[in-house]
């Protein structure tokens, strides 16, 4: 019987099936029979458009072992208003 993951081990597995294209959410999802797809929720039909554009036009895939991975900001503070 394997051992539990931890929180940390958790964490680190799903972040890696999270990320941020045109504005929009994508994650990769598993389905019952094993495939694996891209899902994305976009705010606008625009950035779903850019998107789609993106992955119709060309995607380049590269591996560089050096690449460190910047947290996603968060937003920034709310305005004053005037």
């Amino acid at each position: 019987m394997t051992e539990p993951k931890t929180i940390e081990e958790l964490k680190a597995e799903l972040g890696r099936h999270y990320f941020t294209i045109c504005g929009c959410k994508g994650k990769v999802v598993t389905t019952e029979d094993g495939k694996r797809h891209v899902e994305l929720e976009c705010k606008s039909k625009e950035d779903r458009d850019e998107a789609a554009a993106i992955f119709e036009e060309e995607v380049i895939l590269r591996v560089n072992p050096k690449v460190i991975l910047e947290p996603e900001p968060g937003p920034g503070p709310e305005p004053v208003p005037a």
